[in-house]
């Protein structure tokens, strides 16, 4: 998909979501107090630094539990599937993936697209290895195949197969496709932790 439509589409979604966007900040801010927003660094398109947008999921100054198991399920997948670090709603918006959703001012601003493989820290590229290049070739995305296939039930390794393979394979019916797949994702919560 082009990728000026996409941030129309983009902001065409985000106007239709600030209800919910101010409902999950009010909630956010009573619950778990300041800051709502998490702001981080990653890379985008050609390894251009960019701040992306989420809301705050984990508790301040939360930091990684120190134990063998935890670290091997971070290095496989990415992500701990039961985080100690999430604050009272982070469960909930990770699960439906809901803390992402002001990421769609970075699709309007140009940093993202709304398909593409997820934007990734600096450190992380050391995994992506000699496919680093192509997959810093297009735009991180909103959403993306990997997000429809598996989420964080696959491996970092497989999370990478599947992002090169959208990149060879990129085309308006699979960028459809996935669109109706997220919804989906989203509303079934599966694979999100």
């Amino acid at each position: 998909m082009v990728y000026g439509l996409q941030r129309i589409l983009a902001f065409l979604i985000l106007i239709a979501v600030l209800p919910l966007i101010g409902l999950i900040a009010l909630l956010n801010l009573l619950l778990n107090g300041r800051p709502v927003f998490y702001c981080a660094g990653r890379l985008g398109k050609n390894k251009c630094s960019i701040v992306i947008y989420k809301f705050r999921t984990m508790k301040e100054n939360a930091s990684l539990p120190e134990d063998v198991l935890a670290g091997q399920e971070v290095k496989v997948y990415g992500k701990l599937r039961n985080d100690p670090r999430l604050n009272f709603m982070g469960k909930f918006l990770r699960r439906f993936s809901l803390d992402e959703l002001p990421q769609l001012w970075n699709v309007v601003r140009g940093d993202m697209a709304l398909i593409g493989p997820r934007p990734i820290v600096l450190e992380e590229d050391l995994i992506y290895g000699r496919y680093s290049d192509i997959l810093h070739s297009i735009p991180p995305g909103l959403t993306g195949l990997w997000q429809v296939s598996g989420r964080c039930l696959t491996t970092y390794h497989r999370r990478i197969a599947i992002n090169l393979y959208y990149i060879k394979h990129r085309s308006l019916k699979l960028d459809l496709w996935i669109i109706y797949k997220t919804v989906w994702a989203v509303l079934g919560g599966k694979g999100a932790f």
